[in-house]
Parts: C-alpha cells; structure tokens; sequence
C-alpha cells in the first residue's frame, strides 16, 4: 500500500481534537479491534486496509495518509463541514473625489 502514515483522530475530555499519527496500522491496533478489510473504497490504495470496530475509515487524507476518527468526531467534523458558508460581502471605499460627485449630483438634483 502507498500510504505512509495512518492517523487517528479522537477528542479528549476538553472536547479538543486529538490526532495520534502511526507508520503502521499495527499502532491502531494496540487499541482498537480490527473487525476486516476494506474491499470497497474508491481510492484504490484503500483497498485492504484494516477496518476497525468503532472507528469510521479508512479515508483518504492527502496522498499518502489512511485517516480514521471516532464516530463523534466523524459526526462533529460533517455537520462542520456541511455547514453553508455565508457569503463574502464587499465593501467599497469612496474616494474623495467619488465623494464629492456624489455631493455634485445630489445639490443638481435639488436646486
């Protein structure tokens, strides 16, 4: 597999993300029960890679990193993610002399 780096991505009691970076899966195994492989993902390089009971992943992260996350950080990270943006507003400066042609149209139109 061409993946250099798998990461787990957890929180920790304060609600912060916690990202453990391994060269294996074996690391992730340590503390997560390996439930099978993955015979499905449209990364190709994902094919085979270990399935974790109560992990989501594995997932693409770049090139060459295999990511997984808790289920709450899953969740969390989406609605984030889905959330709709709101638009970039664009203000203009008037410049002095915009200024004083706006005040010339304004008295043409009063007087």
């Amino acid at each position: 597999m061409s993946k250099e780096t798998w990461r787990l991505v957890t929180r920790d009691a304060n609600g912060e993300l916690v990202i453990h970076d391994f060269d294996s899966p074996e690391g992730i195994l340590r503390t997560h029960l390996q439930i099978g492989s993955d015979d499905c993902s449209t990364d190709l390089a994902l094919r085979g890679a270990p399935v974790f009971r109560t992990l989501i992943g594995p997932m693409p992260e770049g090139r060459s990193i295999v990511r997984y996350e808790t289920p709450e950080v899953f969740e969390a990270l989406t609605k984030e993610w889905a959330m709709p943006r709101s638009p970039r507003r664009r203000t203009r400066k008037t410049t002095p002399a915009q200024a004083t042609d706006a005040a010339s149209d304004a008295e043409r139109a009063g007087g």
